[in-house]
């Protein structure tokens, strides 16, 4: 290969246009294959995130199904207020996220449902801001809401998770009304 085509070759490997070069892992290599049913759409991606996450105190969640839904450099990216009137923003991967998020589970019933949904999509990529409810208790009462900032992207053959973004309802920020059911 020159010089040159091999320069072509990484350009066209970074844009996505090539699929890999030989030796490369891919995305389905490092992560535990997924169940077809959580893969085969948006509305299922995300409905087994939301399922992976709730369960009762000290419920295991399912780890290897949650890494199944994302792509290997994803991340998980809460936003919190800061005193000086700003925000705050955590980059996780995932598995910084499965480690924090195993101590909390193991302490706390946690229970999280979508309320309503505001999604785009053009091509291969898909957005939605996913409102939710967070419960004690399956049924409960809900204790905080907030959104959820999915990015999705199609391969040409399933579903995967790029990020989750959110940020939790506060006093000062209330969720608008076209994100409420």
């Amino acid at each position: 290969m020159t010089t040159r085509s091999a320069s072509l070759a990484i350009w066209l490997l970074i844009l996505g246009l090539l699929p890999g070069l030989p030796g490369e892992t891919t995305a389905q290599e490092i992560r535990p294959v997924a169940d077809s049913a959580d893969v085969s759409s948006a509305d299922a991606i995300i409905a087994a995130v939301y399922d992976v996450i709730s369960g009762p105190k000290g419920a295991e969640r399912d780890w290897e199904r949650m890494r199944s839904l994302f792509q290997p450099d994803a991340h998980l990216i809460p936003s919190f207020p800061d005193p000086q009137g700003g925000y705050v923003l955590l980059f996780e991967t995932l598995e910084d996220w499965i480690e924090g998020a195993k101590g909390w589970f193991a302490e706390n019933a946690f229970f999280e449902v979508e309320i309503h949904r505001v999604e785009e999509a053009y091509g291969h990529i898909y957005h939605a801001f996913s409102t939710y409810e967070s419960r004690r208790e399956a049924e409960g009462e809900p204790f905080t809401r907030g959104i959820n900032s999915f990015q999705l992207l199609f391969d040409g053959e399933r579903w995967w998770i790029v990020n989750i973004f959110w940020q939790g309802e506060t006093g000062s920020e209330p969720i608008p009304p076209r994100y409420l059911p």
